[in-house]
């Protein structure tokens, strides 16, 4: 077993630790401490992903684990992900009050947190089934459902500003996160 390895199974759990916390603790320093372990986790495991050749092979004892943690880190470490992007970019001015645009857009575009698991799901099986095609078909399939919120979310009556911002600033969070687990896990597994 490789030093490489060994540091890919603690990363790994690191990742998925954090996941866990991310998705089953209450808002507040637990949850972010997650969001934090799984953002480190996977980075780890990202750059040891990027040593030439596969760091697992069939004969060592943690290659079964890497993929059986990576995937659902790539399809469920996404969404806590997703949200502190949008809790970023949603950040207010000094001095303002009251929810900003992007909160206020998040009433429009109901169900975000499961469609992007659907989507991180299709993204991470086209990409580890060697087919990146299905991630055009993920997004037009998202597209489509979305396009009524799209266009009316911005009109007048309707939730204001920054519905089509936060479909894309969230979707392509969503994308990046798949695309980057199913990366590493194709990279460390070969």
């Amino acid at each position: 077993m490789t030093t490489l390895l060994v540091l890919s199974g603690l990363a790994a759990a690191l990742a998925a630790s954090g996941c866990a916390a991310a998705w089953l603790l209450p808002a507040g320093p637990g949850r972010d401490a997650g969001v934090v372990a799984l953002l480190v986790g996977t980075a780890v495991l990202c750059l040891v992903a990027a040593v030439p050749g596969p760091v697992a092979s069939e004969g060592d004892d943690l290659a079964w684990l890497l993929p059986v943690v990576l995937a659902p880190v790539g399809v469920l470490g996404g969404g806590p992900v997703t949200a502190l992007v949008l809790r970023l970019a949603d950040r207010e001015e000094p001095g303002s009050s009251g929810p900003g645009q992007f909160e206020q857009a998040a009433a429009v575009l109901r169900g975000g947190a499961w469609i992007g698991v659907f989507e991180r799901a299709g993204i991470v099986a086209s990409l580890l089934g060697g087919w990146p095609e299905g991630i055009a078909v993920v997004l037009g399939l998202k597209g489509l459902g979305r396009y009524s919120e799209l266009k009316g979310g911005d009109q007048p009556g309707g939730a204001g500003g920054g519905v089509a911002e936060r479909f894309i600033i969230g979707t392509f969070s969503s994308v990046l996160w798949a695309a980057a687990s199913a990366g590493a896990l194709v990279g460390l597994v070969g």
